[in-house]
């Protein structure tokens, strides 16, 4: 049960939202004063206070304004290379929490999408929610003994996507220091992600045929979804009981508790990603459960991304074979992958070579065995040492790579660090990737 205060109304028209997001604006500029008076004084000042400051004040506006905003923060503070500490400790908070809509507007959307309130339709509704995120709230029901769980989504989130999307974006450029095109296309796939997300009927669908195909992996449940009792901002499902991830790991698990949960987590992204090319692309701890019996519930089938084949072929091959001792052939396949551009000189070609065979061969290094031990830092350290020195250079500021790696990416780092948290040992061969050797 949540107990912050509940926000009674929430700023749906472009107008206000857009004066929000403006406040804000106005906000950080007085922290970057505040901050630059303090430096004349103490030349050492460092930006840990302003960042801290900046960060408070973002994730404020954002959790009011909920939906794509708030969405991009907890994307972003699972992106450890992208922000400073202080953004990535205080946007995490979303994954888990975002002031609660009060009772009356949860109604209102019932009698707008059912012509009727809840308390018509099921035999019990809790109009407190009990926990609230960045696209919608979870409240509890009951039916005919059955106890479920209501997905409500925030008013006006689904019609704001890119007008919000359009104003986080001078925020994001000055967090993230990308440069235009790039943010470009990071924003676009975003934006197409964020739409889907938030309609619900493509959601059950989806939840659905995934719950379905991914039915014989061990140690993997899902709740059941009610189609006739959702609508385009609202889901019913069953009630899964069990504790989140960070309450599980406060239990002291063994780690022969661990391995199981990691392993099935694992089983469950790489069935996905090679049997059926699509996957959960939101592996945020807040969209998992441990059962009572043990096992990894799965609770949310928003963010799905899709790979196309001449996205997966290539990108696979070079994790998870030895194609990379083959030049050309590597080479080639950077091509195919935007990676390396037409109009790059043989210098270049030859740079960017390097650096991705070393990130990729970073990357795959769970692949390369039977067993990995996700609990070792030292792969983590080298992972995101590696990824901030490339963050840093000049050579990097232009867009590389094509969209696809923006959730693929955010997915496979996502379940590393999960794995991590979990100090989970799993066997990393049981679905191999689909692969071949040669590129057009």
């Amino acid at each position: 049960m949540s107990d912050q205060k509940e926000q009674n109304s929430i700023p749906t028209t472009k107008t206000q939202r857009s004066a929000k997001f403006v406040k804000t604006g106005f906000k950080i500029g007085g922290n970057y004063i505040k901050h630059y008076s303090k430096k004349l004084f103490n030349p050492d000042l460092d930006k840990t206070e302003l960042n801290e400051d900046n960060a408070s004040d973002i994730y404020e506006s954002l959790s009011e304004l909920k939906g794509s905003a708030l969405k991009v923060a907890q994307m972003l503070s699972m992106d450890k290379n992208l922000l400073p500490q202080a953004y990535t400790d205080k946007f995490s908070q979303s994954q888990y929490n975002a002031p609660p809509l009060s009772g009356p507007l949860i109604v209102q959307t019932f009698r707008k999408y059912f012509g009727k309130t809840p308390d018509k339709i099921y035999d019990k509704f809790n109009v407190r929610s009990s926990n609230a995120a960045s696209i919608g709230q979870v409240h509890q029901a009951e039916l005919n003994g059955k106890k479920l769980a209501v997905k409500v989504q925030y008013p006006g989130v689904g019609d704001s996507i890119s007008s919000d999307l359009k104003m986080v974006k001078p925020i994001a450029f000055r967090m993230l220091g990308m440069s235009e095109k790039e943010l470009d296309v990071y924003m676009k796939e975003v934006e197409e992600r964020l739409v889907e997300e938030t309609d619900y009927e493509l959601e059950v669908r989806r939840s659905i045929e995934f719950s379905t195909a991914c039915a014989g992996l061990e140690n993997v449940v899902f709740p059941k979804y009610y189609p006739e009792l959702s609508s385009r901002r609202i889901i019913t499902m069953d009630w899964l009981e069990g504790l989140h991830l960070r309450e599980f790991l406060n239990t002291n698990p063994s780690q022969q508790m661990r391995n199981k949960i990691g392993q099935a987590l694992w089983d469950f992204y790489n069935f996905q990603q090679h049997e059926l090319r699509a996957v959960h692309a939101d592996p945020h701890p807040g969209n998992f459960m441990i059962t009572g019996d043990d096992k990894l519930g799965i609770i949310d089938f928003g963010c799905i991304k899709e790979m196309p084949d001449d996205f997966y072929y290539p990108f696979f091959s070079l994790t998870s074979t030895n194609l990379m001792e083959n030049k050309p052939e590597t080479i080639k396949a950077f091509r195919q992958l935007d990676m390396v551009h037409p109009s790059d000189t043989p210098a270049q070609v030859e740079f960017y070579y390097q650096m991705y065979r070393q990130m990729i061969g970073l990357f795959a290094k769970p692949y390369t065995t039977d067993h990995f031990d996700f609990s070792q830092t030292a792969f983590f350290d080298e992972l995101y040492g590696f990824g901030e020195k490339v963050s840093k250079m000049p050579e990097f500021k232009q867009a590389r790579g094509v969209k696809h790696f923006i959730y693929i990416n955010r997915t496979n780092f996502g379940l590393y660090n999960i794995l991590h948290e979990l100090k989970a040992c799993v066997k990393t061969d049981t679905f191999k990737p689909h692969v071949v050797q040669q590129f057009a």
